[in-house]
């Protein structure tokens, strides 16, 4: 089936990851871009140096967003220096007061935008801490987190990643575990946020994931591997996974979180390699 990429089904059923993709352009105008490629929807990771940028700084991007005429999705937490080998703060000893801050600046700007989903990177083993430590400051981080976006409606998004040996959420039942351990705590406004691509890199078993947990998936992102390129590039069943998980009760948008040139990141779409 053709793809239009201003169709109604499209707009719809994707939002644009502006961090991975449309990297060539400054920051602040990937929204305008998304728009003019076709995308109502995008989401970010953090899009500022610090935890707690200016107030100046924070306005800049809601009005980048907001002029543009897209919906912000999602919305990272901080996650510290990502190019340097960090994966977040959650289980990060020493910032959990500039977590929790953040988290203040993430809700606002949730507050400002309309946004809901909310991702924590969870944090790569310290080899100066013991596991057990940062998994209870961990579990405390995430309920805060859940605390903070709950007055916005938002829902934590917590996710296994691949790439990084020192990240300890590698399959979907070591991020399913700490989940239920939050809301055990008290906080139910937490859910998966189901990287396929991240979870096939890492070996799970993302068929059974998809059978077992579609309904309770927080959000879907893809990517194809090997090489994190659009879909078609690689060996994964991109189409089928999404078409089961919707079957399953996904009712969710997909995020589209590559890494692919501009000129070259949209074309698979015409091509249909996953329906929509």
């Amino acid at each position: 089936m053709t793809q239009s990429l201003t169709s109604d089904a499209f707009r719809k059923r994707y939002t644009l990851n502006c961090s991975i993709l449309l990297s060539e352009l400054p920051l602040l105008e990937r929204p305008a871009a998304a728009k003019e490629l076709g995308f109502d929807n995008v989401e970010f990771w953090w899009p500022f140096a610090e935890s707690v940028p200016a107030d100046k700084d924070v306005d800049a991007f809601v009005n980048a967003i907001k002029d543009a005429g897209v919906q912000l999705t999602g919305l990272n937490f901080q996650a510290g220096d990502m190019p340097g080998g960090d994966r977040g703060l959650v289980s990060w000893k020493g910032r959990c007061s500039e977590f929790k801050e953040n988290a203040e600046v993430v809700a606002a700007i949730g507050e400002a935008t309309g946004c809901k989903g909310f991702n924590a990177l969870y944090g790569n083993r310290q080899p100066e801490h013991t596991p057990e430590a940062q998994d209870e400051l961990a579990i405390k981080n995430l309920v805060a987190a859940a605390n903070s976006v709950a007055r916005v409606g938002g829902t934590v998004l917590l996710e296994p990643v691949s790439g990084t040996e020192a990240y300890p959420l590698k399959t979907a039942a070591d991020a399913l575990a700490v989940i239920a351990k939050v809301k055990e705590a008290g906080a139910n406004n937490i859910g998966l946020l189901a990287d396929f691509y991240h979870l096939a890199v890492n070996g799970d078993d993302v068929d059974a994931v998809i059978e077992n947990h579609a309904a309770e998936f927080a959000h879907i992102q893809i990517a194809d591997a090997p090489g994190r390129s659009y879909p078609g590039t690689g060996e994964l069943p991109l189409e089928k996974w999404l078409n089961r998980a919707t079957e399953l009760g996904y009712n969710g948008v997909i995020g589209l979180e590559y890494k692919t040139p501009k000129d070259e990141a949209f074309g698979w779409l015409n091509a249909a390699n996953v329906s929509a």
